[in-house]
């Protein structure tokens, strides 16, 4: 598939994706990207968040490519009861641990625990080994769940622009094989 022939939603986390931030890139430089807006970006609320995402892909004229990080991840694994059909994979990156009691901030465990069925479209969860919201370990256990191809990081942080992933040219060329592969939806 190409970038043209899909909408690609941008899903956020916790305070959204600043100018400076890869997905803020990449939405300024695919012309089918979006963002899901929230409408509280300090104090999310999982029922908001999860049906922002769900009117977004409801409203997608083409196959839905989710690309979301960190707490975005969340509200997009919790609308795949919703939104399942229309998706044609998903580029998942730095999900946090939100069953942790210990990951901060607490808005992070509203969103927990996360879902476990396998997924109903191919995904790609790219995970870092020193990410402050969620370990390695977790990303892998919930990769496995979902039926998502890993991708090791590194020691990346939690792969946004404060530890140094605005541009992230590593992440662009991964999305782009990613998006190669995928079909459209039966």
């Amino acid at each position: 598939m190409k970038a043209s022939e899909a909408d690609i939603l941008i899903v956020p986390g916790y305070t959204n994706s600043g100018p400076d931030h890869w997905q803020s890139r990449w939405q300024s430089k695919l012309s089918t990207a979006r963002r899901v807006e929230q409408a509280e970006w300090a104090k999310p609320v999982r029922e908001d968040w999860v049906q922002r995402v769900a009117e977004e892909v409801s409203a997608a004229t083409k196959p839905v490519v989710l690309v979301a990080h960190s707490l975005g991840v969340a509200a997009a694994i919790h609308a795949v009861p919703q939104i399942g059909g229309k998706v044609a994979g998903a580029f998942f990156v730095a999900p946090p641990d939100v069953a942790n009691p210990d990951i901060r901030p607490k808005h992070f465990m509203t969103f927990g625990p996360y879902p476990r069925d396998p997924l109903p479209f191919p995904s790609l969860l790219v995970a870092s080994r020193n990410d402050p919201f969620g370990s390695y370990e977790h990303a892998d256990d919930i990769a496995a769940a979902w039926g998502s191809l890993l991708l090791d990081a590194g020691e990346a942080g939690h792969i946004n622009a404060e530890s140094g992933h605005g541009p992230w040219p590593e992440g662009t060329m991964v999305f782009a094989q990613f998006l190669g592969k995928l079909k459209a939806p039966a």
